[in-house]
């Protein structure tokens, strides 16, 4: 058994001896053939051998040229490393080995492109709608770009097929394709494309093609722009109001609002593409102005809209110069003034009591050259428009002197002493006139007030006769009336004897008989029952 066993490993020794003697000397390039790479990549280039313990390795360039790689050599295999790898290095490598005095060599073509990113598209300026522009559209770093066609393309259609078939750069190059067209609004929104395709025949790489888009974005207006009115442009006192400034504009504009009122000044509002105005006033009528500026285009558009707030009549005012209060003759002037929308209609009247006269006035104004008390009164100034109706009034006070002085003595102005003597005085005049009776004396000055314009001057004396002077006054002025009044001396007694004696006899000659007609009638009625005085009166007669 000892001695099969020993049999057996004699004879498999054997057979790896055998094996040993029978591998031969051998050499492998990987890559094999050929190898293609992208320029700025690394490329490596491994040369293997087999059935040598202690090859030697050589690499060269069959047109004897600098290698541009390093090589590293590592017992049984040698690497050229060409990192990073440019267009010097599109050669065949030839890499020889020695395995004492055998020889062996093998090749590898390197070839290489260079197509490291998608194209660049640039647009010279901003687009402006209607305005020239130029799309430039770049492919980096290109190799070789004799095999280079390029496409650009808006959405579906071609704008330009450009090739450069015949450029004999012999490194890598940027490549540029430029296109000028006008863009115009339909345009926004839409893809320019530019397509590049490095087309080489029996070469494989990836990617073969490759695609940049960009959407255009046309720069225009401001156009068409126009203003909105909510509710509308002829809204009522105290509605919500919202203006709104529409317009055509990319990119969107800066919107200012102005206000053109009555003076034909103009007011800064806002900015902004709608102005609210909460709660509409009559004040907030005017010419509405929206100007919109696109700060891109530099263009500049405006809309206007005149906005009318209705109201009813409103600040209704009257008023009169120099004042309420005048002295007869002078000259007055009223003002009638009021605001409302629509326009309002202005009346100017005069009242006293129960009677209206409607005056004629010129743009609410009234004058009166020269007043008299005849003027005056309450003047009311009424605003009318078809929403409703407000008045204003005011008391013209006029104020006349003392005039048409009326003067009256009782008894008279001669008269006996011990009468009472009684001066009445009438007068017209506004405010009422006051009154004094002054007496005229050397020596000093009698002053007599009046109650209600009577002076009364009990038991006159001779002492009395003189001359008054009677002032007549109000704040406007003032009248004086000179009266004389004499006093005589009293009656005789004699004188007046006799005329009580006249005046008894006069009386007894009446009485007597009709004492005498009673006592015949209160007879007959005693026996007739009645009687009749005018029956008497007949029989008597």
């Amino acid at each position: 058994m000892i001695k099969q066993m020993e049999r057996t490993s004699q004879a498999v020794t054997i057979i790896l001896c055998a094996c040993m003697i029978v591998k031969a000397f051998e050499m492998e390039i990987t890559p094999a053939n050929r190898i293609v790479a992208q320029i700025g990549e690394t490329v490596m280039l491994t040369c293997n051998t087999t059935g040598c313990a202690s090859p030697s390795f050589s690499w060269r360039i069959q047109t004897d040229n600098p290698l541009g790689g390093t090589v590293s050599n590592h017992g049984t295999y040698s690497t050229l490393t060409m990192s990073p790898v440019s267009v010097e290095n599109a050669h065949d490598y030839l890499c020889t080995v020695f395995c004492g005095t055998e020889k062996k060599e093998k090749s590898v073509k390197v070839e290489l492109y260079s197509f490291p990113s998608d194209p660049v598209i640039e647009i010279s300026t901003s687009l402006v709608a209607g305005e020239q522009a130029t799309v430039i559209c770049k492919i980096p770093d290109v190799y070789p770009s004799d095999h280079l066609e390029v496409l650009l393309k808006k959405e579906e259609h071609i704008l330009l097929e450009k090739n450069f078939f015949e450029d004999d750069s012999t490194n890598t190059e940027t490549k540029t394709v430029t296109y000028s067209f006008n863009p115009t609004t339909e345009d926004i929104g839409k893809d320019i494309t530019c397509v590049a395709k490095l087309l080489i025949a029996n070469m494989e790489f990836e990617p073969k093609e490759r695609v940049t888009s960009q959407k255009l974005n046309a720069n225009f207006g401001p156009k068409n722009t126009i203003i909105t009115a909510s509710p509308s442009n002829s809204a009522m006192e105290g509605d919500f109001l919202k203006l709104t400034c529409v317009t055509e504009s990319n990119p969107p504009p800066q919107i200012v609002w102005r206000r053109q009122v009555a003076d034909k000044s103009v007011q800064y509002l806002v900015e902004n593409s709608v102005l609210s105005i909460p709660h509409a006033h009559f004040t907030d009528s005017g010419l509405y102005i929206c100007e919109v500026i696109n700060l891109v285009t530099n263009k500049t558009e405006k809309a206007t809209v005149d906005i009318v707030i209705q109201a009813p009549p409103k600040n209704t005012t009257l008023s009169v110069f120099p004042s309420n209060a005048v002295k007869q003759g002078e000259s007055v002037a009223f003002s009638c003034t009021s605001t409302g929308v629509p326009a309002v209609q202005i009346t100017l009247r005069k009242k006293i009591g129960d009677v209206i006269t409607t005056l004629e006035t010129q743009g609410g104004k009234y004058t009166i050259g020269r007043v008299q008390l005849k003027d005056a009164g309450t003047y009311e100034c009424v605003s009318i428009n078809e929403l409703g109706e407000e008045s204003q009034h005011i008391v013209l006070d006029v104020k006349v002197p003392p005039q048409n002085i009326t003067v009256l003595v009782h008894p008279s102005e001669n008269v006996k002493e011990g009468e009472n003597v009684t001066i009445t005085c009438s007068t017209y005049s506004n405010p009422p006139s006051q009154m004094v009776l002054k007496k005229v004396h050397p020596e000093r000055e009698i002053i007599l007030s009046s109650v209600n314009g009577t002076f009364t001057l009990y038991n006159v004396t001779k002492n009395d006769t003189g001359r008054y002077l009677l002032d007549v006054f109000n704040e406007v002025g003032n009248n004086i009336k000179v009266i004389e009044i004499a006093v005589v001396g009293r009656l005789e007694k004699t004188d007046q004897m006799m005329a009580v004696i006249i005046a008894f006899s006069c009386v007894t000659a009446i009485a007597i008989p009709v004492v005498a007609i009673l006592i015949y009638v209160s007879r007959k009625a005693k026996i007739n029952g009645s009687y009749s005085l005018v029956k008497a009166l007949r029989l008597k007669v």
